[in-house]
């Protein structure tokens, strides 16, 4: 495990969408003391979006999702951080945190950040009926499912989980979060 931070940092975990994603690298290449945290599905998508995952945060720490038991979720525990953002999170994500499923070093360090009491704040790809969205060579319709739309609903009802439904809410639920750590 690595040496610990002088001062807890923000992880920023990162999923396979490309909703969002360009806005959400944009926020994380201008914050200081940021780990970031990728699912396999993010760390493939950051790349088919033309990002390489290793150089968005050249200070910061990089962790992917390669081991069963996510050994990063310990940083959590030791007090690395003072807080979780998981931007942009797929609908599949969000299923799994609303169900309590920590298989993917997202959902486990989500969790893990719960049971430390980090808040936390999603910016959940699938909060409207109808959204127009990247693909990596056109924009595309997409009209998440009820099934979709729910999961996001009642993450919403979550302790410490800010739940956002755009890059706008994302700046300004995490600028809020900053100053709350001074």
């Amino acid at each position: 495990m690595q040496a610990r931070p002088e001062k807890p940092r923000l992880a920023w975990a990162v999923t396979g969408s490309g909703h969002y994603l360009k806005e959400c690298l944009e926020i994380v290449r201008e914050l200081d003391d940021v780990d970031l945290f990728y699912s396999r599905a993010g760390e493939e998508v950051v790349r088919m979006y033309g990002y390489d995952p290793k150089s968005l945060v050249p200070e910061g720490r990089v962790y992917r999702d390669r081991a069963a038991s996510a050994p990063p979720v310990g940083l959590f525990y030791r007090g690395d951080y003072h807080s979780l953002v998981v931007a942009p999170a797929t609908s599949n994500t969000v299923a799994k945190m609303v169900l309590g499923i920590s298989d993917t070093l997202v959902t486990n360090i989500f969790a893990q950040a719960g049971k430390c009491q980090i808040p936390s704040i999603v910016l959940a790809c699938d909060s409207e009926p109808e959204i127009d969205t990247p693909a990596p060579d056109r924009i595309v319709r997409v009209w998440p499912r009820r099934i979709d739309l729910e999961h996001t609903k009642k993450l919403k009802t979550f302790e410490a989980t800010t739940v956002v439904d755009d890059a706008d809410q994302l700046f300004a639920a995490l600028k809020t979060r900053l100053t709350e750590v001074g």
